[in-house]
């Protein structure tokens, strides 16, 4: 057989083995359009920050990236960095919540700090750099994105990482949210993740709710010293994120139970 025949045949085979493994693992989850859809519409209204535009990723409940959208026309239009967290968040909410416990990224801020009940999560699963950055930039947030279909790992612990719960209570994996503040990141998240139908939290560290809602229990005021790093307030549950900007944090309060049909 020719040489270059038998190459081409040989990286088709590769090609079609890798979509039928990747066939059916992201059953029950929103597709790019779908996603890009509610994202957009999730942008576009006040959310306590810059009013940039965003990236978002989901990831199925074996971390795999079934989807990557952006709300800007082009690659560029968000900052580049971005891609990468939302994919980290993603991967944060599925890989810490439970079929009876959601933790938001946002929960995980104050517990990570130096002193907190989990400070060094952070370092615990890192991203995989060959999957993070490989693939064409244009193609970024679209069906050809590089990401789609592998593990790309990472922990992330500040707002805009929601896990995903079907209308049946069941965790089917995670959504990641970046290109903003943190507070309005998560502000954003929670409205999509409502507008695709997958806000079914069976219960979280939110006592407003008892769902996976951001914290705002950090006494800003407060100036505390953790060995002798200086730290600014502490949350009173130990689940507490800082507050942006006082539009983040009231548009936050303001959201109605997480799986109550409502915002």
């Amino acid at each position: 057989m020719n040489k270059k025949i038998y190459t081409s045949a040989m990286l088709l085979g590769l090609t079609l083995a890798s979509n039928t493994a990747f066939a059916g693992q992201c059953d029950g989850l929103p597709t790019r359009a779908a996603l890009e859809t509610a994202l957009k519409n999730a942008q576009s209204q006040p959310n306590g920050g810059f009013g940039l535009h965003m990236w978002a990723t989901i990831v199925n409940r074996a971390g795999v990236v079934c989807a990557v959208a952006r709300s800007g026309p082009n690659s560029g239009d968000q900052w580049p960095g971005s891609r990468v967290i939302s994919a980290q968040k993603a991967n944060t909410a599925n890989a810490f919540s439970l079929p009876g416990l959601a933790l938001s990224t946002a929960n995980l801020y104050s517990a990570t700090q130096p002193g907190g009940s989990l400070f060094g999560l952070q370092e615990s699963n890192p991203v995989d750099i060959n999957v993070a950055y490989a693939g064409n930039f244009a193609q970024y947030g679209t069906d050809k994105d590089a990401l789609v279909g592998k593990k790309i790992g990472g922990i992330n612990v500040f707002g805009g990482g929601l896990a995903l719960y079907d209308s049946t209570g069941k965790i089917i994996g995670g959504a990641g949210f970046s290109g903003d503040s943190s507070c309005a990141d998560h502000n954003i998240a929670w409205r999509t993740r409502f507008a695709l139908g997958l806000d079914h939290v069976p219960g979280g560290v939110a006592t407003a709710h008892s769902d996976d809602n951001i914290v705002y229990d950090i006494s800003n005021g407060d100036t505390t010293t953790v060995g002798e790093v200086p730290a600014l307030g502490k949350s009173e549950k130990g689940w507490g994120h800082p507050a942006c900007t006082p539009e983040a944090k009231a548009i936050a309060e303001g959201f109605k139970k997480a799986g109550s049909g409502a915002l």
